[in-house]
């Protein structure tokens, strides 16, 4: 795992710090294992894990003024110089408008500015340490350095209702780390924080004229391509490009037998039309997308493609027949790596101790099979589905702008699906109720949703588009919570609620951001859970000038049927890639929820096990027999949500990883060597938040 991590100190509390940059505690030297040093005191900032020396870079103005980036920025040395000047006067924004996905820090003077990303796939953290402000870019080391417990209310929010906003807060799984929300930066001003956000956010009150849609998707593809060339104009340093002799082996054989990628870069050809537009967009441009002539492949300059064939799982027929007419392109070297039941969900339970808890955390093994036959650089496509498609909560927003003819098509879609002639009247009922409905009625209405514990919801597409319809709503895993938990979850909505007030945001942009966020932190999880040593995951959907791109295509756009797979079409005609297999566009989910079923038939017993003392139930947020009743339901088929029992089983997992840690982040921690304690004592019962 890399990361970064900074000290904001006080006037007083700026004597402690050493003259190397390490910090002073209690007569201890504090400096993270395995870091580098960027600048030193009074406010020092790090480097630490196996960062590639093209992803690090600080430009000085003078010893008060110095800016450093880490990660790929398609900005030159002279760019970031003119961008640390406009950030002297208090300028954020224009720090993040550069292709790529990076971490800015800005130091003028005592004034520090940290910014997050848009998507919340780099995310920044921060705590109150020794009198001033620690921040980083991973929570476990702010967690090891301020001794921090379990934040056992946020793990309950974490299950009841993972894709609200108002659920979860600025919290982590760490009590008192606070994660900086998507679009704010964090300035410190001789340790003291300040929240500010640089993004603007759609207003109810404030209706901007719809954008041009021609435009909308230029913008779009010039966006893309700029974030996929920037990556391939990037200085690709991959150590021991050849990891040594072994009798019978070439080098590409003897980097996968030692767990290293292919150097060169490559990308995921099957997952749907985003990667494949990665894969096409990375082919297409001109430079040297492939692996380095004499290593890997032997492909020359192609670009390595990757299609995942599940043996154990039918129906993905189609869908590999496309991605073997799009390897057809003579910059592409197709590589198709089989999958059986050894690659299935929860079929490796075993993995690395991530930063935070996640579902992907049960598919770590099936992707990781995946990416061991990929390159060093590897392009994927996830991210696109949440920054191009439509949330249904939007078709309330075109309903707040009284553009209800926009809703014929999606509706009609619907209708179609189902085969009833009621889903327009249905499905505009719910719309309209949600456009009428005030942000705070909507957590209100939530939280006696978990108070009484009513789950049930209508089957489908037209049932999941009709849940969707709402502020808020409970996650998969809900159900099968503790009353306890539940009830602490729906009081702190409530609170959160009678803070809010009215709220003037608009429900499809609240819900559409609200799952971004939530996919790029699970996303996160699966890189740090799957990681390949020395290889680096691409995913340019959720680089900032990327989601701005497509933040700007019009809700009518959107909402229409097959529009994702229609701008991505019109996205590759623009740079003249047009030679698109028949039925291109169109992935079903049908093979995951397939492959999801099996792996949990075939890993019930091992799971059963899991849950048979789970530390979930020691912390009183599950009873232990109502989870493996549930486990052996879906087993045997029954229609159990799968998404939830993903959450449960990755939730146990990463807490049982957690408490079986040994060391911390840091050196010379003054008490204790981990950040948590080494049990989970039983749940109070006082069910007030911070009890």
């Amino acid at each position: 795992m890399r990361w970064l991590v900074g000290w904001s100190s006080t006037a007083a509390g700026a004597a402690g710090i050493g003259s190397a940059g390490a910090v002073g505690y209690d007569g201890e030297t504090l400096q993270p294992v395995g870091s580098q040093l960027l600048w030193g005191d009074p406010d020092p900032l790090w480097a630490v894990g196996d960062w590639r020396p093209d992803e690090v870079r600080v430009v000085h103005a003078d010893a008060q003024h110095r800016i450093a980036v880490l990660g790929i920025c398609g900005a030159t040395d002279e760019e970031l110089r003119r961008g640390l000047f406009t950030a002297r006067g208090g300028a954020v924004r224009h720090l993040t408008t550069w292709p790529g996905s990076y971490t800015v820090v800005v130091q003028a003077g005592r004034r520090i500015t940290v910014c997050g990303d848009l998507a919340g796939a780099r995310p920044v953290f921060h705590t109150p340490w020794a009198g001033g402000t620690a921040y980083a870019t991973a929570a476990l080391p702010l967690a090891d350095l301020i001794e921090a417990n379990l934040d056992f209310t946020h793990l309950a929010a974490l299950l009841a209702a993972p894709d609200v906003p108002a659920a979860l807060r600025d919290t982590t799984p760490y009590d008192g780390v606070r994660r900086l929300p998507p679009g704010h930066a964090l300035v410190l001003r001789a340790g003291a924080r300040e929240i500010a956000g640089y993004e603007p956010v759609a207003s109810l009150a404030v209706s901007a004229p719809p954008a041009d849609p021609d435009r909308a998707v230029d913008a779009v593809r010039d966006a893309l391509v700029e974030a996929v060339r920037t990556r391939l104009a990037a200085p690709r340093h991959v150590p021991d490009l050849d990891p040594g002799p072994v009798p019978g082996m070439g080098p590409a054989e003897r980097r996968a037998a030692r767990g290293m990628p292919v150097p060169g870069i490559g990308a995921d050809l099957s997952g749907g039309p985003a990667s494949g537009t990665l894969a096409l967009l990375a082919a297409g441009l001109p430079g040297r997308p492939g692996t380095l002539l004499g290593h890997g492949t032997g492909a020359g300059e192609r670009l390595l493609a990757v299609t995942f064939n599940d043996l154990a799982v039918t129906g993905r027929e189609a869908e590999l027949e496309r991605a073997g007419a799009l390897a057809a392109n003579p910059r592409l070297h197709h590589v198709v790596v089989t999958g059986g039941e050894e690659t299935l969900p929860y079929a490796d339970l075993d993995g690395p101790l991530t930063d935070e808890p996640g579902p992907s955390l049960v598919l770590a093994a099936r992707h990781r099979a995946r990416l061991a036959a990929g390159s060093a650089d590897h392009f994927t496509g996830h991210g696109a589905r949440q920054v191009l498609d439509a949330h249904p909560a939007r078709l309330a927003d075109l309903l707040v702008d009284r553009r209800r003819r926009h809703l014929v098509r999606p509706v009609a879609a619907l209708a179609r699906a189902d085969g009833s002639v009621l889903v327009p009247a249905r499905v505009y009922s719910a719309a309209r109720r949600l456009a009428r409905t005030p942000y705070r009625a909507g957590l209100e209405g939530l939280a006696e949703r978990l108070m009484r514990r009513r789950f049930d919801e209508p089957k489908g597409a037209v049932g999941a588009s009709l849940a969707a319809l709402t502020w808020a709503g409970p996650g998969p895993a809900a159900r099968w919570l503790t009353g306890e938990a539940l009830a602490e979850v729906s009081v702190l909505l409530q609170a959160e609620a009678d803070r809010s007030g009215t709220g003037a945001q608009r429900p499809g942009d609240y819900r559409a951001r609200a799952a971004l966020a939530r996919h790029a932190a699970d996303l996160r999880v699966l890189e740090q859970a799957a990681q390949i040593r020395s290889q680096r995951l691409h995913a340019p959907f959720l680089d900032n000038q990327v989601v701005r791109a497509c933040r700007d295509l019009p809700e009518a756009l959107r909402v229409q049927p097959g529009a994702r797979a229609a701008i991505l079409r019109t996205v590759l005609e623009g740079t003249g890639i047009t030679d698109l297999p028949p039925g291109w566009g169109a992935p079903s989910h049908a093979p995951s929820a397939a492959a999801a079923r099996a792996g949990l038939r075939l890993a019930a017993d091992p799971l059963v096990d899991l849950f048979s003392t789970p530390l979930l139930a020691d912390a009183g947020l599950v009873e232990a027999r109502v989870v493996r009743k549930a486990l052996r339901s879906a087993a045997a088929g029954d229609p159990l949500p799968l998404d939830g029992l993903a959450d449960l089983v990755s939730l146990e997992l990463w807490l049982r990883r957690l408490l079986s840690r040994r060391g911390t982040c840091w050196t010379g921690t003054p008490t204790r060597s981990r950040a948590v304690p080494s049990g989970i004592q039983p749940r109070r019962t006082a069910l007030t938040p911070g009890a």
